[in-house]
C-alpha cells in the first residue's frame, strides 16, 4: 500500500514538473523573431548603435527576438523563414548579394513577413559601382535618390493617415530636431499610401533643397508584406523624441503581425 503512495506522489510530482517546465517554455519563448540590418561605420553608425540600444531594450520588455547582420551574405530563403519582421536600419539597396536580393523580394511579394526601412533605404541610384535596383525602387514608389541637405534641418512632420495603426499615440504633427531630408526624382504618392509628410516651410535653417509635397512616412499596399518606410533615421537624437519613438515601436508590432 506504501507503494502504490509513493508512486501515486511521484506521478503527481512529475506531472506537476512537466506542467511548470511547459509554462516556463511558453512564457519565455519570444512571441516573433527580428532581423535587423545595419552598416558598421559610415555617416550613420551612431544612429544604429542607438537603435540597437533601444530596440534591445524594446525586445526584452516585450518578448520578442531580435538579431543583428552587418551584411546581407547569410540572407537566403531559409534565413529569412526564420523571422517575422525585416527591419531595414540605415542600410542601402545596393551591395547586395544576388540570392539576398531575391530572397528579399519572395519574402515581401508573397507576405513571408513583414518589413520597415529607415532613411539610408531609399538611397536609391547608381552608387559605389553597383546600379539602380529597378525593384526595389519600384518598391519604394518609383523613385530615385536626387539630393539632401547635407548641412541637416529640423523640420516638423505632419501626419496625413492619423488612423493608421503606426501612428497610435502620435500627435498630429511633430518636430525632427536633426536631419539630411533627401529628395527625389520624383514625387512617390501616386503610388504608394502616404502616412506622414514634412513641412518645408517649417526648414531650420531653411534651404533652398526642397521637393514642395515631399512624404516621409508611407507603405506599399501593392505588396503582400506590412511594410512602412519612415525616412528619419540619420541622428541617434531620434531616440530622445517620444514621437519619433511611437513611430518606430508602432511600426514593429504591427508589422510583424500577419
Amino acid at each position: 500500500m506504501k507503494v502504490l503512495v509513493k508512486t501515486a506522489a511521484f506521478t503527481v510530482v512529475v506531472a506537476l514538473t512537466i506542467l511548470l517546465n511547459q509554462a516556463a517554455f511558453a512564457q519565455t519563448k519570444p512571441a516573433f523573431k527580428v532581423i535587423a540590418i545595419a552598416e558598421n561605420g559610415g555617416h550613420h553608425i551612431q544612429y544604429s548603435k542607438a537603435a540597437r540600444v533601444w530596440l534591445d531594450k524594446l525586445a526584452a520588455e516585450n518578448n520578442f527576438a531580435i538579431d543583428y547582420i552587418e551584411n546581407t551574405d547569410k540572407i537566403n530563403d531559409a534565413f529569412l523563414s526564420q523571422y517575422q519582421l525585416f527591419i531595414q536600419l540605415d542600410f542601402p539597396p545596393y551591395a547586395w548579394t544576388p540570392t539576398a536580393g531575391a530572397a528579399f523580394e519572395k519574402y515581401i511579394k508573397e507576405g513571408k513577413g513583414g518589413w520597415i526601412g529607415f532613411h539610408h533605404a531609399t538611397l536609391l541610384g547608381e552608387f559605389d559601382g553597383y546600379p539602380l535596383w529597378n525593384w526595389f525602387s519600384e518598391f519604394m514608389g518609383g523613385i530615385r535618390y536626387k539630393n539632401y541637405i547635407p548641412t541637416f534641418a529640423s523640420g516638423k512632420v505632419t501626419v496625413e493617415d492619423k488612423i493608421h495603426p503606426v501612428m497610435k499615440g502620435v500627435p498630429a504633427a511633430f518636430t525632427i530636431k536633426t536631419e539630411e531630408w533627401y529628395i527625389y526624382d520624383k514625387n512617390p504618392r501616386p503610388n504608394v499610401k502616404v502616412i506622414a509628410s514634412v513641412d518645408e516651410s517649417t526648414y531650420q535653417p531653411d534651404s533652398k533643397i526642397k521637393m514642395g509635397d515631399h512624404p516621409v512616412i508611407w507603405s506599399n499596399p501593392k505588396v503582400a508584406a506590412k511594410n512602412v518606410y519612415i525616412f528619419m533615421g540619420h541622428s541617434p537624437d531620434l531616440f530622445e523624441n517620444e514621437a519619433y519613438k511611437t513611430v518606430f515601436k508602432n511600426a514593429i508590432f504591427w508589422a510583424a503581425k500577419k
